[in-house]
């Protein structure tokens, strides 16, 4: 908890209800299985200076193909002005499917959160 007390409010906020804009999460391929819960999680990472800045359009692809093989979906992400530091917000079936995405995409993870409450200002 005393990592989020040095981000600011606002943005809390906007992570938080990121997932009530978000597309509705992508529908299983078998539809005789019963459809996994989905979880939204706020992902903290640290990148060395300049890392983020070759993110283009097919890194972007890739990762979204990797998160899908897992059920993992890319939400939103917020970065600090450095870009060496990101908060990530993704849906996924579990913590450790969200975990197992970031290692197939080489994607530091510093800490994970569930965040299963969406608070609105009004």
């Amino acid at each position: 908890m005393k990592k989020l007390i040095s981000i600011p409010l606002a943005m809390i906020a906007c992570m938080l209800c990121a997932g009530a804009f978000a597309a509705e999460p992508a529908k299983t391929a078998n539809a005789t299985q019963p459809a996994q819960k989905t979880h939204r999680y706020l992902i903290e990472r640290t990148f060395p200076t300049g890392a983020l800045e070759g993110l283009d359009a097919a890194t972007k692809a890739k990762v979204n193909s990797n998160n899908a093989s897992l059920g993992v979906r890319w939400v939103q992400s917020y970065a600090n002005a450095e870009k060496t530091k990101t908060f990530c917000v993704y849906e996924g079936p579990s913590e450790a499917a969200v975990r197992k995405a970031a290692e197939l995409n080489g994607l530091p993870v510093d800490s994970v959160m569930e965040v299963p409450v969406t608070l609105l200002p009004k």
